[in-house]
């Protein structure tokens, strides 16, 4: 996707009371640095009192990209919702919204009838697992490999570690012609997304999604979402950014992104959601 910059009418606020911001594609750069210049703005955000949140479908065991550039209350939504951790306590989780096993296993059935061929890994509270033939992880060791069946049973039900989302995987697909696929497929079984540039996608509880938990986590701080500014670049993040009273699609989002955002920044190589920040703090 091409550079796109922001139109001089892109929305503006009245000084948010917060930030959500989505890391991948968006925060971060390409390499998955934070530039000097977005830690200064983020630094600058909370200094004014405007609280901001990390909105991220990563893991919490992968916040390493932004640990050191927490600020203020530290806290980061993780797995698309399902997890809310404390970035100040080495990402001890404080909320959990888990897939159930039962259905997870519904979802499984469901998708491998649909799309043959399809893998799965499954991510636990306490670390993630694959089948054989999902594509191996490298930021991960100790994983365990087994069918997905395998991996959601429960020798004793109510025991076994949360369930925070499914990653289901193909190899001959489009990206969104494998997301329309399995959401007719999984129907309202639970929730289905994506935010990587190829089939991967990603299954939540029902309900569960980054706008649902920010707005829970706002209501918990007596923050409305006309107050709420966010940022995003995946499908993903198209409930937050329809959810915030102003949002902004970085200048590499998703057509569907750009598309529903009431503003557009800078790409993420760019600072797109520095550039915001400055201009919400200068009153611009």
């Amino acid at each position: 996707m091409g550079v796109v910059n922001p139109p001089n009418d892109s929305p503006l606020p009245a000084r948010p009371r917060l930030i959500a911001t989505d890391l991948d594609g968006t925060l971060l750069h390409d390499d998955k640095s934070v530039s000097d210049r977005t830690v200064a703005a983020l630094a600058a955000a909370e200094k004014a009192g405007i609280e901001v949140f990390f909105v991220t479908g990563r893991p919490a065991r992968w916040m390493d990209v932004v640990s050191d550039h927490v600020h203020g209350h530290g806290l980061a939504i993780c797995a698309n919702g399902a997890a809310v951790v404390d970035l100040h306590a080495d990402a001890r989780l404080l909320r959990v919204r888990p897939l159930d096993r039962a259905t997870a296993l519904e979802v499984v059935r469901a998708l491998r009838d649909a799309a043959p061929g399809t893998t799965f890994a499954v991510e636990l509270t306490t670390g993630i697992h694959r089948e054989p033939a999902y594509p191996p992880f490298h930021q991960d060791a100790g994983v365990t490999v087994a069918s997905a069946e395998k991996l959601l049973h429960e020798s004793d039900p109510g025991s076994a570690a949360p369930v925070l989302k499914l990653l289901v995987h193909h190899t001959d697909l489009t990206p969104d012609g494998f997301l329309a696929l399995a959401r007719t497929a999984v129907s309202d079984r639970a929730s289905v997304t994506r935010s990587s540039p190829t089939a991967l996608l990603e299954v939540s509880g029902l309900g569960v999604s980054k706008a649902s938990t920010l707005a829970l986590c706002c209501a918990e701080r007596g923050i409305s979402s006309d107050e709420v500014v966010a940022f995003g670049d995946m499908p993903n993040d198209l409930e937050m950014l329809t959810w915030a009273g102003t949002s902004y699609a970085m200048g590499n989002a998703h057509p569907d992104v750009l598309a529903s955002a009431s503003g557009r920044t800078l790409t993420n190589n760019e600072d797109g959601v520095a550039v915001v920040i400055e201009r919400i703090l200068a009153g611009a």
